[in-house]
């Protein structure tokens, strides 16, 4: 259990009910370059708060180590991976996982199924750049669908091999989808940054294979 302090918003305080929006007429799509692309859609989730504050106090936050240039560093975030077998910690994310399968069905062909969880902690937590291309998604073209709580963080993508990044503001209920050959030609980042940033939770819904 992670103990994290959170400022919820006078809104969300007047708003305990936490529900989707619609997905229908309100998601913005992107285009991007070599048939990638990347849908927006602020707002998804109302009465965030709620959820909020169940991830970051139910939620079994872990620290990890990776092998980085010939030595162990500290992963900059904890983690939490679900696999299509556990319940997830609060029932809107699983009626958000099945909202997204039902609206990306005829691209998707197949159901969102894992969730991978990070929880920035301020600002000096962070993703490097990359993409998610490991198993088919190396090969074939994969949807990432993120619903994002807590304070707001940029995500930034960029062309694989160099060229313009752009960014795109995701904040408290917020949902992006990176879809098309965006894992493959595109990479994204959650930059460190230096100015006061409260704690976020990144929830990342992919199908079964793209671990």
């Amino acid at each position: 259990m992670t103990a994290i302090a959170y400022q919820p918003s006078i809104l969300e305080l007047a708003d305990t009910d936490a529900r989707l929006g619609p997905l229908a007429g309100r998601v913005r799509r992107h285009e991007l370059s070599a048939g990638a692309w990347v849908d927006h859609l602020p707002g998804w989730v109302r009465g965030s708060d709620a959820v909020f504050q169940t991830l970051l106090s139910d939620v079994e936050w872990r620290a990890e180590r990776r092998e980085m240039y010939d030595r162990e560093v500290d992963v900059p975030r904890l983690l939490r991976w679900y696999d299509g077998h556990e319940t997830l910690p609060h029932p809107l994310l699983t009626d958000a996982r099945e909202a997204l399968t039902k609206y990306y069905a005829p691209e998707l062909g197949e159901p969102f199924v894992t969730a991978g969880m990070c929880l920035y902690r301020d600002g000096r937590d962070s993703v490097a750049w990359h993409g998610d291309t490991l198993g088919r998604s190396a090969r074939q073209d994969t949807m990432v669908a993120i619903v994002s709580f807590g304070a707001p963080r940029p995500l930034m993508l960029r062309p694989r091999g160099g060229g313009s990044s752009l960014r795109f503001p995701v904040g408290h209920g917020d949902l992006i989808v990176m879809g098309g050959s965006c894992q493959r030609t595109w990479e994204h980042a959650v930059p460190k940054t230096t100015r006061a940033a409260g704690p976020r939770v990144s929830v990342q819904f992919r199908p079964v294979d793209v671990a």
